[in-house]
């Protein structure tokens, strides 16, 4: 029966050693992306977090909660925002895009009948 609740004991402190290393790798990473804190404080923090990590933690969410889930929220956009562009700008334009801007070489005398056929056979394809 011992080894049952020393295992079970080693599960808990498990669960609790990673949910407290994800709190502070969180706080972490928080304290690194507010541009609104000097360095001076950010200092204190880790210092805080190194010699009184609980305390320093608790204090910290309770303090900076509200902050800490805005600014991953404008990460969380920013990132995704950055995403789309970089998609948008890897995928290029649709072949009607293409067809209309070739069309509108073809008007202005740039290109000949040809090349817009083959400009256009290109963008179908």
């Amino acid at each position: 029966m011992s080894n049952f609740w020393d295992s079970i004991l080693l599960m808990i402190s498990a669960f609790v050693f990673v949910a407290y290393l994800i709190i502070m790798f969180q706080i972490v990473v928080d304290l690194f992306r507010d541009d609104e804190m000097g360095g001076g404080s950010k200092v204190l923090w880790i210092i805080g977090l190194i010699f009184v990590p609980m305390l320093t933690a608790i204090i910290y969410i309770v303090a900076r909660g509200k902050g800490m889930s805005s600014r991953q929220h404008a990460s969380i956009k920013r990132a995704q925002s950055e995403t789309e562009a970089y998609i948008k700008g890897v995928a290029g334009k649709s072949p009607a895009a293409d067809i209309a801007e070739a069309k509108a070489l073809l008007d202005a005398g740039t290109i000949s009948a040809d090349e817009f056929a083959k400009l256009k056979a290109k963008a179908l394809a």
